[in-house]
């Protein structure tokens, strides 16, 4: 699926990943390919991916190893439809 993560200062990534742990405001959740069209809060946590990332297009980011990266928030609003997923973050 398709990802792109917005804050109000910049775009932080965009890019395929082929999963997504988010904190969402009622209990964190998991986003896969194909997932069913949902707009969602975030609440204070971290926003988890699974892909494949370089230095490039992951500098925003905080990667453990060039499969999985991180970001920490304080909190955002999600919407995934048609295979692309918007995250707004502050």
């Amino acid at each position: 699926m398709f990802l792109e993560i917005v804050s109000p200062e910049k775009t932080l990534f965009t890019g395929d990943v082929f999963s997504v742990q988010l904190p969402g405001s009622e209990g964190s959740f998991q986003i896969l390919n194909n997932h069913a069209p949902i707009v969602s809060t975030l609440k204070k946590g971290e926003i988890k991916l699974i892909g494949s990332f370089d230095n490039d297009s992951a500098e925003n980011l905080n990667v453990q190893n060039n499969k999985e990266a991180s970001l920490e928030i304080q909190s955002g609003v999600i919407e995934m439809k048609k295979n692309k997923l918007i995250i707004l973050v502050d």
